[in-house]
């Protein structure tokens, strides 16, 4: 092309000049006002100044500010503690309700009858959901039980296995003394 297109590269009687030379603009075509700027021509020539300040004043940046609610506060530690759960949210179900969402509705009930103390309130409502059926498992370890009733849940596998082998030394001991018994009555009832 015969110029730039930008106006801080020469000015536009400049550029239409150029334009008329190349014969992109055909001397018909000009217009008025190149005539009038050829015949008096400015003393000094438009020059492109960029100005320091800017023609619209900068908004102010109007931060939102956060908006937290306790269920918020319940809900973040509960995926802390028990991360978002075993599976995906099914969304197709209008009526699906999330675990975290039943976690929080608890929560909030347990929280409103005041019987359950707010430091225990947290694991409170973990056991409550345990009883409905419903189990949530830690991250990094065993799921929330209930607390245990039966002394045999309580033993240690090392003390499940002494105390079966002690039970099948005993039965094997006393099944050798059964046969001894046998086998010295058998004698004595031939003659």
């Amino acid at each position: 092309m015969a110029g730039s297109r930008l106006e801080k590269f020469g000015t536009a009687f400049t550029r239409v000049r150029d334009l008329m030379r190349s014969g992109v603009i055909k001397e018909s075509h000009k217009p008025l006002w190149f005539d009038v700027y050829a015949a008096f021509p400015p003393k000094r020539d438009p020059l492109y100044v960029k100005s320091s300040k800017t023609l619209w004043p900068k908004k102010k940046e109007d931060p939102v500010p956060e908006i937290f609610y306790k269920e918020d506060e319940v809900r973040a530690k509960f995926f802390e503690m028990y991360g978002s759960g075993p599976k995906a949210f099914d969304l197709t179900k209008t009526n699906f309700v999330s675990t975290c969402q039943r976690f929080v509705e608890k929560y909030s009930e347990l929280e409103s009858r005041g019987d359950v103390k707010p430091e225990m309130l947290f694991e409170e409502t973990g056991k409550a959901l345990l009883a409905e059926g419903i189990v949530l498992r830690r991250r990094g370890g065993p799921a929330v039980a209930a607390e245990q009733t039966n002394p045999l849940l309580g033993m240690e596998l090392a003390e499940m296995l002494a105390e079966q082998q002690k039970n099948t030394a005993n039965k094997t001991q006393a099944a050798e003394e059964q046969a001894q018994t046998v086998t010295t009555d058998s004698p004595t009832a031939s003659q």
